[in-house]
């Protein structure tokens, strides 16, 4: 297709994808009420404060549970705010496999059939992974909400601020969901040549040192509950990519043997041969020399007039 044509074809795409997620995001504004109330649950299962006054939290009242939080809103226009927030990263999560799939109907005409198969995997596979690793980090909130009020000093109360924890479980949510990408990038670069199995392999100590210290900086907390909790999930998925590499690796050498496939070109042999193999090049004239004429000395004839010509032609001609 024409420039234009694939600028015509990105835009409806590109309103495709948005227009999924405004009509996910506009359906997500009548439950909105019961997102926040999900949202919310896991810190206040595990840290929540009951309905008391300060007045009774500085007398000792609450027995139960001696470092607690409470969600509060500031402001007039927060609970507007907050609401939009909401609704719009739901309708982003939501309508993850439409975007996705338009993302790939649009680079699908210029792949092979086997990149095709290839990407569609991908997509299959790389949805379900952030979604875990975004239901991981939903889990152990209950854990990092009690770390994290364990430094309140005595005497005060914690008040949490529903943006902020937006904003915290947010930042969770897609550094997990990347974090469980990485098996994925790693077979895709196997899958593309550019990494074998046995060079991942022989990552695994840098990788494991690598993936451990990634979770303790990403993580909000700084317990090791969370830390593990982030990497070892990841190094379980490393594995299981260098493993799955290693298979690749050898039918890629199966394959190989057979040759390439039907709408691939072959690969040029561009090996030299010996010198001794090869022919000498013979110095004949490519072109039919004239019958009429003269030879001069380099093997040419004349014109007649004195003009050397080399196979009837002379320089200019």
């Amino acid at each position: 297709m024409p420039l234009a044509e694939h600028l015509r074809e990105l835009r409806d795409r590109l309103v495709k994808a948005v227009g999924a997620i405004l009509v996910v995001t506009i359906v997500s504004l009548f439950f909105y009420r019961d997102i926040i109330d999900f949202l919310m649950a896991p810190v206040l299962d595990s840290v929540g404060c009951p309905n008391t006054t300060l007045s009774e939290l500085s007398k000792g009242a609450e027995d139960e549970k001696e470092i607690c939080g409470e969600f509060v809103v500031s402001g007039l226009i927060s609970p507007f705010t907050i609401m939009l927030k909401v609704s719009f990263m739901t309708g982003l999560v939501v309508s993850t496999p439409i975007w996705l799939y338009q993302l790939w109907a649009f680079l699908a005409p210029g792949l092979h059939r086997n990149e095709k198969k290839y990407s569609l995997g991908f997509v299959a596979a790389g949805v379900p992974l952030f979604v875990g690793g975004a239901f991981f980090a939903y889990s152990i909130l209950p854990v990092t909400a009690e770390v994290l009020l364990e430094f309140t000093p005595e005497n005060t109360r914690n008040l949490l601020p529903i943006p902020d924890y937006i904003d915290l479980l947010t930042r969770m949510v897609v550094v997990f969901g990347l974090s469980f990408e990485l098996p994925l990038i790693l077979v895709m670069l196997n899958m593309g040549g550019a990494v074998t199995g046995r060079r991942m392999l022989s990552w695994w100590r840098w990788m494991i040192m690598g993936i451990v210290a990634f979770g303790a900086i990403a993580t909000p907390s700084t317990d090791p509950i969370g830390m593990f909790a982030l990497a070892g999930p990841v190094i379980t998925l490393y594995f299981l990519a260098t493993g799955f590499s290693l298979l690749n690796d050898r039918r890629r050498a199966r394959i190989a043997a057979r040759g390439p496939a039907d709408d691939e070109a072959s690969d040029l042999d561009l090996t030299p041969e010996d010198v001794g193999d090869v022919e000498p090049v013979s110095a004949s004239a490519t072109l039919p020399e004239q019958s009429t004429g003269e030879a001069d000395s380099a093997g040419g004839t004349g014109s007649g007039d004195g003009t050397p010509r080399r196979n009837g032609y002379d320089d200019a001609t």
